[in-house]
């Protein structure tokens, strides 16, 4: 089944994401395509992260998931790896402690943790969102193991 399954998964479009935190001064952060908008009021968001991840997310209490803008597929890629890096032309400072921000990316929503549920190999998020910011670009889109621009309207 797991072979039909990715087939079939790869016919679907998704949206691509870096979810980060902070903990201890130290930024967390993985590009996820598991991103949906659970409820309008309250605002609610769904995140699909790995455990690691889930676990630095759970240890601050809150989130950011940053939908990268479709000029960013550099970015995709960088923070599929075990130790994204931070490059700070990408981010923006941040001071306080607070969460990394991308720059240049379509939306951002900053999130307090709601629940966290086990799911497979992976771990579900649910954010109350506290901030949500839409950018002046176009979402990066995945489909068929490749990354593409979705049509303008």
């Amino acid at each position: 089944m797991s072979r039909s399954y990715r087939q079939a998964l790869n016919a679907t479009v998704t949206g691509v994401t870096i979810v980060t935190t902070r903990v201890a001064g130290r930024p967390f952060g993985e590009t996820v395509t598991g991103l949906s908008s659970l409820s309008d009021e309250p605002p609610l968001l769904l995140v699909t992260v790995t455990p690691a991840l889930a676990t630095a997310i759970q240890t601050r209490g809150e989130f950011a998931a940053n939908v990268l803008g479709d000029h960013q597929a550099d970015l995709a890629e960088t923070f599929r790896g075990v130790e994204p890096t931070f490059a700070a032309r990408y981010w923006w400072p941040v001071s306080g402690g607070g969460l990394p921000r991308l720059h240049g990316a379509a939306a951002r929503f900053e999130c307090e943790v709601e629940r966290v549920h086990a799911a497979g190999d992976h771990v579900l998020v649910i954010g109350a969102v506290k901030r949500a910011v839409r950018g002046a670009t176009m979402p990066l889109a995945y489909t068929r193991q490749g990354y593409t621009a979705p049509l303008a309207a």
